[in-house]
């Protein structure tokens, strides 16, 4: 499965990088909303990880931005926070979110709530090795 993290800390990039992709995941990544657009664009990734705070634009935008947008409405986004009491969960649902995780990322229970926004074929693929 090809997985967009957008994610501006270089070590909560890495770490969910190492994690996924050990799991047989494609990944690709963006620091910034607006390169993240453009790798969505080229890319086409099954899943994306959206920080909320990034350097350019809330990742809350983001969010409302792919999914008006019928060629990327359809994509699960998961909202990733290390500030849970500055992002509320209604504002998270309101923007489009189909998951949220808190900083720091729970290594062990990250892949299994991928996976589990995944289609069913998408997982049968990536079981059989043909993602």
């Amino acid at each position: 499965m090809k997985i967009l993290v957008v994610e501006d800390d270089a070590i909560n990039l890495k770490l969910m990088n190492i994690v996924l992709s050990s799991n047989g995941h494609k990944i690709f990544d963006s620091d910034m909303a607006g390169t993240a657009l453009e790798k969505i664009k080229n890319e086409k990734p099954d899943l994306i990880l959206l920080d909320l705070v990034l350097p350019d634009i809330p990742g809350t935008e983001l969010a409302v931005q792919l999914k008006k947008d019928p060629s990327t409405s359809k994509i699960p986004i998961v909202a990733i926070t290390g500030y849970p009491d500055r992002f509320k969960y209604k504002e998270i649902v309101l923007a489009g979110f189909d998951a949220y995780l808190v900083k720091p990322i729970n290594t062990r229970t990250l892949v299994d709530m991928v996976e589990g926004l995944l289609p069913p074929q998408k997982l049968e693929d990536l079981n059989t090795g043909l993602v």
